[in-house]
């Protein structure tokens, strides 16, 4: 077997497009395997950490994702770099977190949600809610102009039934305690997107009330289940059907390149 790494980006193109068929199978019909491929190339040119990571975690939550039926583009999911043990050695991993668009997206296809909003508030804001059974909100924005710190976030739900909207609105100090015990609290989406991991969090409080189909249900116990902090990422891949379990396991020893003399990362970095 040859022992030459291939250049990293046509190695993981040459994966992608191995894995079509999985692709196929795992995305929804209006999603085309080619599409999924050309933005996960996007998105991994556009961070070099997630072509270093470990090549299986990457490639179980691209599939993942898919089968999701949702595009990592960082709308609707992200691809996200935490710290793993791999054997006596922290390696670089990668998991696919489901971003606000991407929970908004598979909550509508209940088919019982007219329209879904998420915003941040601002201390400059006008922000008024009524609760009670004539329950309201009113908010304004400070704009144009420096609208200060943000102090919340809320999220209304309208149905088509024409019943009353559903509320949740959380504080700066609510949504920092969810924050608080994500494993990913000091890095990735919460550091880069924390305007939209706010809407997210709210959001996600505020499903609870809403009529969901099984698959968005079980889209949100996978999201709480990554979020809790000592997850074990590695487990991923285990959620996967068998045959996409044994094309990783092959993939691993690629005769272009054998993905995990790449992925392992030699210098040891902080959990």
């Amino acid at each position: 077997m040859s022992t030459a790494v291939a250049n990293p980006t046509v190695q993981l193109r040459t994966q992608l497009t191995n894995m079509t068929s999985e692709f196929r199978s795992a995305l929804p019909s209006h999603i085309k395997p080619e599409k999924f491929q050309r933005v996960v190339m996007t998105v991994v040119q556009q961070n070099p950490d997630l072509m270093m990571a470990d090549r299986r975690s990457l490639l179980g939550s691209c599939l993942k994702c898919a089968a999701d039926g949702l595009i990592p583009d960082g709308r609707e999911a992200a691809l996200v770099i935490f710290n793993t043990k791999k054997g006596d050695q922290w390696v670089k991993g990668v998991q696919y977190m489901p971003m606000l668009a991407g929970i908004q997206k598979r909550i509508r296809n209940s088919g019982e949600i007219a329209s879904i909003e998420a915003h941040v508030i601002y201390e400059n804001d006008h922000f008024l809610w009524r609760q009670g059974l004539d329950a309201s909100i009113d908010h304004t924005p400070f704009f144009p102009g420096e609208r200060g710190k943000p102090v919340g976030a809320y999220a209304v739900a309208k149905f088509k039934d024409g019943s009353d909207p559903q509320f949740e609105v959380m504080d700066i100090a609510a949504i920092e305690k969810v924050r608080a015990v994500s494993r990913g609290k000091d890095k990735g989406p919460w550091v880069q997107w924390w305007d939209e991991m706010a809407r997210k969090t709210v959001f996600r409080r505020l499903s609870k009330w809403l009529p969901m189909d099984t698959e968005a249900d079980e889209l949100m116990q996978r999201d709480d289940e990554n979020a809790m902090q000592g997850s074990d990422p590695t487990t991923i891949i285990h959620h996967q059907d068998s045959a996409a379990a044994s094309k990783l396991d092959a993939l691993e020893h690629d005769e272009d390149g054998v993905v995990t003399d790449e992925a392992e990362v030699k210098e040891e970095v902080t959990a």
